[in-house]
């Protein structure tokens, strides 16, 4: 039998990369890691296996014809391309099975998918392909348990072609053991973080590697710290092993709590194994609105001298904002600027509050009756899907303010000057000397110190580099194209903000 696994379009998004993606000339930023651990669970002298990532090629009606079943898996913000490919099996006459968050989270709203194999794969998986081959297949597999990660195969990478994405993906764990209101890990993984073990991880550091992969890594984790004995004890020295005596193939980079800079062994060890990058959600500034949403572990905090600490340790903290917080009063916009100014963050999401289903907020607000739409997956879209306490129009106006300024050409490039100051103690750099960033570095030349409007700002920063901490060029010009990124996703929301917020 023939399954062809698709992965759907994503739209142009904050952390889509798609216009920083030209300079390097890849298709997209990271593969579809689900879908190839799923495959992995397809035994394959049963099955015969393709898949097509929409967003690195186009999904043609041979293809479709070509399967027996469509399986679909997908994230929220992939709704609209999700409905198109639906729609097209059953023009085609193709059954269709679908799993991830966007089926997990909106199971109700997919009644025309033939199977709904929701949860984690290496549950709801197995039994439905029992229930297929013996032709008693059921619409809708639910998992009874949380998986151990012991269970879960290494990705079938050889499905894809890896030079056609930035980045590849690795995952260690998951679940969170923090239950912040907004956030839905908690219910799509639960509260104790389940790992997998240093042998697991190595084996999937070498599959990559025996690719010919050898660039950024990302642990996909949603808090790759949730265990920190086991990460220091187990993980990390064998990562870390592997790493010397493979060359240092990767740089890894990954999502960790603040809490991180807790302590000090742990940071050494991540940077010592190889981690340059960790995304953390610092989410807001104000007391108040951190422990409405149960940011616990955020309260109570200099956060910029923990963002500060974190950095000069060597690791680049990114960010994820919110504004729309119930207990957010006016001056929030100012003081999420002055804030974002001050940490060095260059890479800084901020985004309108949402309420994605499953999460506490989310049930808060329909017992409030202050719901209104679905959550359209995307932080910076001005999207709004509840009615929030403070005026609707006071809250997009000052949410573009912080936007309008933080990704201005000023402010931008004087935060990645900033950062680069302190960053990356002992003179290493993360960057990799190689062909394809050395075209990134002439296309940069071209779009942004020739035609950009950012060119003054462009020049002075790199001259700086090459002056001031030359190991940090490299860094400089991956900074400056993820600034013309961020702002072409901004101006296009801003060019049509009231459509998308009425």
């Amino acid at each position: 039998m023939n399954i062809l696994l698709v992965y759907p379009e994503y739209p142009v998004t904050y952390w889509g990369f798609q216009y920083a993606l030209r300079f390097v000339a890849k298709k997209a930023a990271f593969p579809p890691l689900g879908l190839l651990t799923v495959a992995a669970m397809i035994p394959d002298e049963t099955y015969h296996k393709k898949l097509v990532d929409m967003n690195v090629q186009r999904l043609r009606d041979a293809d479709l014809r070509w399967a027996d079943l469509v399986l679909i898996s997908a994230m929220v913000v992939q709704r609209t391309s999700v409905k198109e490919v639906i729609a097209r099996c059953k023009r085609l006459g193709v059954k269709t099975a679908a799993g991830g968050p966007l089926f997990t989270a909106e199971k109700d709203d997919y009644d025309d998918v033939d199977y709904l194999i929701l949860g984690e794969g290496e549950i709801t998986m197995p039994m439905f392909l029992a229930d297929w081959e013996a032709g008693h297949a059921k619409h809708l597999y639910l998992p009874d348990r949380f998986p151990e990660l012991s269970e879960t195969p290494v990705p079938q990478w050889n499905l894809i072609h890896v030079k056609k994405y930035a980045s590849m993906n690795i995952q260690y764990s998951r679940g969170c053991p923090f239950d912040c209101e907004f956030c839905d890990i908690t219910s799509l993984y639960g509260r104790t973080p389940r790992t997998k073990n240093a042998e697991q991880v190595v084996a999937e550091m070498q599959a990559l590697y025996e690719t010919g992969w050898s660039n950024g890594v990302f642990f996909v984790d949603d808090n790759f710290i949730g265990n920190k004995k086991k990460l220091k004890e187990e993980i990390l020295p064998a990562i870390t092993e592997w790493m010397d005596a493979h060359g240092r193939p990767f740089q890894f980079i990954t999502e960790t709590s603040i809490n991180i800079v807790d302590d000090e062994q742990l940071m050494n060890d991540m940077v010592r194994a190889g981690f340059h990058q960790v995304f953390i959600g610092i989410e807001t500034p104000d007391e108040a609105s951190l422990a409405e949403c149960h940011k616990n572990q955020n309260k109570n905090r200099d956060l910029l001298a923990c963002i500060r600490k974190i950095q000069r340790f060597g690791l680049e903290v990114q960010a994820g904002f919110i504004v729309g917080f119930d207990s957010d009063t006016s001056t929030i916009f100012d003081r999420m600027v002055k804030f974002i100014q001050a940490s060095g963050i260059t890479t800084a999401m901020v985004g309108l509050l949402n309420a994605p289903k499953g999460t506490k907020l989310y049930q808060r607000l329909v017992r409030e009756g202050r719901m209104t739409e679905h959550f359209s997956g995307s932080n910076t879209d001005f999207s709004l899907n509840f009615v929030p306490k403070m005026d609707k129009n006071m809250l997009v106006q000052g949410y573009q303010k912080i936007i309008s300024t933080i990704y201005s050409p000023k402010y931008y490039y004087a935060r990645v000057k900033d950062f680069l100051t302190g960053y990356a103690p002992g003179g290493k750099s993360s960057e990799k000397i190689c062909s394809a960033n050395v075209r990134a570095f002439l296309r940069s030349v071209v779009r942004l110190g020739i035609f950009g409007k950012e060119r003054r700002y462009y020049w002075n920063l790199l001259f700086w580099a090459l002056r001031e901490r030359p190991e940090m060029f490299p860094s400089a010009v991956r900074l400056s194209i993820y600034g013309f990124h961020f702002r072409k996703v901004f101006q296009l929301s801003l060019a049509k903000p009231q459509m998308q917020i009425s």
